[in-house]
């Protein structure tokens, strides 16, 4: 195993949860610190409050992944005497570094939202509400033939041409290529100075844009040619929508009732509100955590029978109800979910990267109402 610093546990971590994921208004990333010295232990919460910075302290660790962000708006000061103030303090003082990963987290596969149609046992799951998707790229590269198989190769792995259930596809034509090595060349074919002529491949493939870097890095320390002849198109085809929120289905049915006792009890709460005809029967799940309140329609639109959201406002309830889609709220505080799937999530990648660091599920409550 190991030692790390922040960088190398936040870059792992945003392989999962980009902040291209992140909606334009959030303030995503590292909010308090610095990430280029080492980390051992990592407190993983909801929230950021003096009480989990103190939980942070006792336990020596030294990173912070939050899923609220700290600051989420603009400070013109920070004095020290306020909570705010006095948080940022402690957290400098004791050298803890706060990162923050918000709606890229609600986004991500296996994120927030993914946590709790789970929790609900929920099947055939899509996206609520498409908010991003990659541009598909092709690459052409061409290459001798007697390695044009090896290249392929190389290209599958580093994740080209990857297609639906599909693995390594590439086309290929044929054809002859011509150059003439000029002083200062070290071909891996021909002569300086004489014109050359090679029957090579021209291996298609295609390729999600996050991919790129990657696959290019890959092709060009495989490619036997000194310098190798390609092109990159963006295609009009996109890649698979990530968005925020999830719908899927129940096992069986339920009545509105039934399903909003087994809300309270799947995602730990001490209580839910309900919107809709208790009696209602059930089937099509919308959930979203957090504030869903306008995406009542969206969870319409896809056929929801009820939407499982948090922070529903009167007016949204009374639109909701008009339309005939129930709705149980569980509040805000349940992405507290996210705690132990982050936990588990990063131990695992950290885990076969070789990495000696731990991660530690924050055991701080903090959820701000108390229910009478």
């Amino acid at each position: 195993m190991r030692k790390v610093n922040g960088h190398e546990i936040i870059t792992l971590f945003e392989q999962w949860s980009p902040k291209r994921f992140a909606e334009d208004w959030d303030p995503v990333g590292l909010h308090i610190g610095q990430l280029n010295r080492p980390v051992e232990k990592v407190i993983i919460t909801l929230d950021v409050n003096e009480a989990v910075v103190d939980e942070a302290i006792e336990n020596g660790a030294n990173l912070i992944i939050a899923h609220h962000p700290p600051i989420f708006r603009p400070m013109k000061h920070i004095w020290t005497d306020t909570p705010q103030g006095r948080l940022i303090e402690k957290c400098i003082k004791h050298d803890i570094s706060v990162y923050a990963a918000h709606t890229n987290l609600d986004v991500a596969p296996g994120g927030v939202n993914d946590l709790l149609a789970s929790r609900l046992g929920l099947k055939d799951i899509d996206v609520l509400e498409p908010t991003i998707s990659d541009p598909l790229y092709k690459l052409a590269v061409f290459c001798p033939v007697k390695q044009a198989d090896e290249l392929r190769e190389v290209l599958a792995r580093s994740g080209a041409g990857a297609i639906g259930d599909y693995a390594g596809c590439s086309f290929t034509s044929s054809g002859i290529g011509r150059f003439t090595p000029a002083a200062g060349a070290d071909p891996f074919i021909g002569e300086v100075g004489k014109m050359e002529k090679v029957t090579e491949e021209r291996i298609e493939v295609v390729l999600p844009g996050p991919l790129r870097t990657k696959v290019l890095k890959a092709m060009l320390a495989a490619h036997p040619y000194e310098e190798p002849a390609y092109d990159f198109f963006v295609l009009d085809q996109r890649t698979k929508e990530f968005g925020l929120g999830r719908v899927g289905k129940l096992s069986e049915p339920m009545e509105l009732h039934e399903f909003a006792k087994f809300v309270k009890k799947a995602l730990d709460v001490p209580a839910v509100r309900i919107v809709g005809d208790s009696s209602k029967r059930i089937r099509k799940i919308a959930v979203l955590g957090g504030s869903g309140s306008k995406y009542i329609r969206a969870a319409k639109r896809k056929g929801a029978d009820v939407f499982v959201t948090g922070d529903m406002d009167f007016h949204s309830a009374q639109e909701a109800e008009l339309m005939d889609l129930a709705i149980v709220d569980p509040g805000h505080h349940v992405e507290k979910v996210m705690i132990e799937g982050v936990a588990r999530y990063m131990e695992q990648a950290c885990r076969e990267k070789g990495y000696d660091v731990s991660f530690i599920e924050s055991e701080i409550d903090t959820e701000p109402f108390r229910f009478i």
